[in-house]
């Protein structure tokens, strides 16, 4: 028995943009998926309610064997493929699929080409434990050889940003359509501003949340939440230890997310070379401008004095301090209605649109 559509995602274990891209495209044009693993209470149970999905149980707690269990598990376990006329890809292992899948439509919704094979594996291996890092390398090693082949096989390459686009170009020589990742506008609301700034991003090295908390820390007279968890949370917390300007809260439901959006004087969002980045959407969909930098996917979202303050590349704790103080609650609330205007550009409605358009059902 045939099937139409499914959709082939790396993992569910945070609830990030790309874990939400395919639990809509499989709600809204009702596809089957696979993916390598899921942990545990990440999502609550109803984000799956209706919807079929294939578990490869390729989670380790192996440190730096996560990749490669993954690759074996796309490469190996996904031959029930072969039932579906399209499949779509979404991540950077589960292109490993496609040679599984040698007849009917392939596309490849790319997130990002693999930081970790190209232009962030120095990082990468800097982070991880002297022990695995000859694996790693061997990974890196296997995923640049594999890569362009696996690109090959797809009939379409959607990227998520024009940042990507032009890494795709670059690393593989292959030409993409930008179709946005999607937001639920309207989920988000504003609301009278009580008194702080937010920084949404997870609390890892390259989304630079220490800089923010170090910035605000010589602020005593202006708050700031951190709405996240992650590696550098204990380590961060003791650094504001006696601030009281500063609080963590941790990871919070999506009810408790959009509160702090709509009740934030402006969100703070900074990663390095984002490959898009959801969360200053998000804020913008609440009418509050962000404070963000001018490198990857920001530049193509915020823009500078209208729905926001975008900071130069490599940005200083001074930096910030000049476009919070700039950014006031006054100066906010000024930005509001470009803020919801900019943010409908990138609603769930024009991704399905577009999607449709590609997948010929809409």
């Amino acid at each position: 028995m045939r099937h139409s559509l499914a959709l082939v995602h790396d993992f569910f274990s945070v609830k990030d943009g790309g874990g939400r891209l395919c639990l809509l495209l499989a709600r809204a044009f009702k596809a089957d998926v696979v993916h390598g693993f899921k942990t545990k209470d990440t999502y609550d149970p109803e984000a799956f309610a209706g919807i079929h999905t294939f578990d490869l149980n390729a989670a380790t707690k192996i440190p730096g064997f996560k990749t490669a269990k993954l690759i074996r598990a796309f490469s190996r376990k996904t031959g029930f493929l072969r039932a579906y006329d399209t499949v779509i890809y979404s991540g950077e292992l589960a292109p490993f699929a496609v040679q599984n899948h040698p007849e009917g439509r392939n596309i490849f919704y790319c997130h990002s080409p693999s930081r970790l094979a190209y232009d962030q594996g120095d990082f990468h291996l800097e982070q991880a434990a002297f022990i695995v890092r000859p694996a790693m390398r061997t990974i890196v090693a296997h995923l640049q050889k594999a890569y362009p082949e696996l690109v090959s096989a797809m009939d379409a390459i959607i990227a998520n940003s024009e940042n990507v686009r032009r890494r795709i170009q670059l690393y593989w020589g292959k030409d993409s359509t930008v179709i946005y990742p999607p937001c639920d506008t309207k989920r988000f609301r504003w609301r009278d501003h009580e008194g702080y700034y937010l920084s949404p991003a997870r609390l890892e090295p390259l989304k630079r949340v220490d800089l923010i908390v170090k910035a605000f820390l010589k602020m005593p007279d202006k708050r700031l939440i951190v709405v996240s968890g992650g590696s550098l949370f204990d380590s961060l917390r003791k650094t504001v230890k006696g601030a009281s300007n500063i609080v963590f809260t941790g990871w919070v439901d999506d009810s408790r997310m959009e509160e702090l959006i709509g009740g934030a004087i402006a969100t703070i969002y900074i990663p390095m070379q984002e490959d898009f980045g959801m969360s200053p959407v998000e804020s913008m969909a609440a009418g509050k401008p962000v404070v963000g930098v001018s490198e990857g996917g920001l530049l193509e979202t915020v823009v500078h004095r209208e729905t926001g303050i975008l900071l130069p590349p490599n940005p200083s704790a001074e930096d910030i301090i000049d476009a919070v103080q700039y950014l006031d609650a006054r100066k906010a609330a000024e930005m509001r209605d470009l803020c919801e205007q900019r943010a409908k550009r990138f609603d769930k409605e024009v991704f399905l649109r577009e999607m449709g358009k590609l997948l010929q059902v809409r």
